[in-house]
């Protein structure tokens, strides 16, 4: 009976050091900064679209940027052909500063959807973040108006 515990055990460390090592290996491989997603196109090209930009404001070092790149790489496959997305680096250069600071960002991320089309700028609220249903919800309803706004 001990002898049959002592296999059991061996046997159940044996998998959770195999499940850490995954794990280990997992979080080597995955970004350490937003700006290793690449997620979109650049501000320049979204400018001359005829889509509205969905534009993350993000800095490398911020934690819940890093957090959120995936789910905006989640929106960005499942709106694609509605909005362009668009990573903004506040520190990267002095015009993305400029562009920071003419938006008025007071934390990171910031998304705000974009729209050259009709001179338009529409802040997210950060509560969506975490929740995609919110968030899709919103990026629906803005959706729903600009073409309402197409047809006039």
């Amino acid at each position: 009976m001990r002898k049959k515990i002592l296999v059991t055990l061996g046997i159940i460390l044996a998998l959770a050091g195999v499940s850490a090592a995954g794990i280990a290996v997992t979080s080597m491989n995955a970004p350490k900064h937003p700006s290793e997603y690449h997620i979109g196109i650049t501000y320049d090209e979204a400018l001359k679209s005829e889509k509205p930009m969905l534009a993350v404001f993000y800095v490398d070092w911020c934690g819940y940027c890093l957090r959120f790149m995936p789910k905006f790489a989640t929106l960005s496959r499942v709106y694609k052909d509605k909005f362009n997305f668009v990573m903004i680096n506040v520190e990267e250069t002095e015009d993305t500063k400029k562009m920071a600071e003419e938006v008025g960002i007071g934390g990171f991320p910031t998304v705000y959807i974009l729209d050259p089309k009709y001179d338009n700028r529409v802040l997210m609220p950060n509560a969506f973040y975490q929740n995609l249903a919110k968030f899709r919800g919103e990026l629906d309803r803005y959706l729903r108006i600009r073409s309402l706004l197409d047809k006039q």
